[in-house]
This record gives structure tokens, C-alpha cells and sequence, in this order.
């Protein structure tokens, strides 16, 4: 899978990042919202890229 970190940065810096997934089972819609951005999650994940 390609990845340009430049538009993933542009994208996250929104206020609201939304997601589709395409299941072609049927119309459907859901939200939902999360956040886990606490100062330790936050340099965990800083430390390494997948």
C-alpha cells in the first residue's frame, strides 16, 4: 500500500477525520467517537511508525 506522509499529516491536522468502509452489504451508517490522546499515548506511538 502506497503512503504519503505529507497528506497523512494534512488529513490527521483537521479538526474531524472521517473514515468510509465499503462492505457492498447494503446502505448503512454509524458514528462513532473516540479519543485516546492522553501525553504517554501520545510518545508511545511517536516512537515508532508501522
Amino acid at each position: 500500500m502506497d503512503f504519503d506522509e505529507d497528506n497523512a499529516k494534512r488529513i490527521l491536522s483537521d479538526n474531524e477525520v472521517r473514515a468510509i468502509v465499503k462492505l457492498y452489504m447494503g446502505e448503512f451508517s454509524a458514528t462513532a467517537w473516540g479519543c485516546d490522546l492522553t501525553f504517554d499515548y501520545v510518545k508511545i506511538n511517536a516512537d515508532y511508525r508501522s
